[in-house]
């Protein structure tokens, strides 16, 4: 998986004032090269904005090893840093691999429970780091197109 972080900015007028403000939503894309996340958020974000009101303002490679709780409606996107504990077997010392996981939900509640969902078959031992809230609007992955 190759996730790269894609900031899209647009014009939105307040309700209240009626003035324009620059907006900026970030979406994550599963991609394998920048001009290629680049061109798959152009595709899928377009009909969400009007035609030319919007610009692709950053791109950057994400590390994100694993996503949690995609076919869940659920409002926000949560960051969340895992340490995976295992023994090495020559040392008899302990080694921690830190990820960072994806998870959707509607609050912090929810976030830790799916987390502890995803986790629950993982054969090494798990200890949850933190949990944050995320600006991603929402995940494109690949899909491979049916010929």
């Amino acid at each position: 998986m190759n996730f790269f972080e894609c900031k899209v900015s647009h014009d939105q007028v307040e309700e209240s004032t009626g003035k324009k403000k620059k907006i900026t939503d970030t979406y994550m894309v599963d991609a394998l090269s920048f001009s290629e996340a680049e061109a798959r958020l152009n595709e899928e974000v377009a009909p969400f904005y009007n035609a030319g009101e919007f610009a692709v303002a950053g791109i950057r490679k994400a590390k994100i090893s694993e996503i949690f709780g995609e076919s869940i409606e659920a409002s926000k996107w949560y960051k969340c840093k895992v340490s995976f504990v295992t023994i090495d077997e020559v040392s008899a010392k302990e080694k921690r691999f830190n990820s960072t996981i994806l998870v959707h939900a509607d609050d912090f509640d929810d976030a830790l429970k799916n987390l502890k969902e995803g986790l629950k078959d993982t054969i090494s031992d798990t200890e949850i780091v933190s949990i944050s809230d995320t600006p991603i609007m929402d995940i494109f992955r690949y899909v491979v197109p049916e010929n």
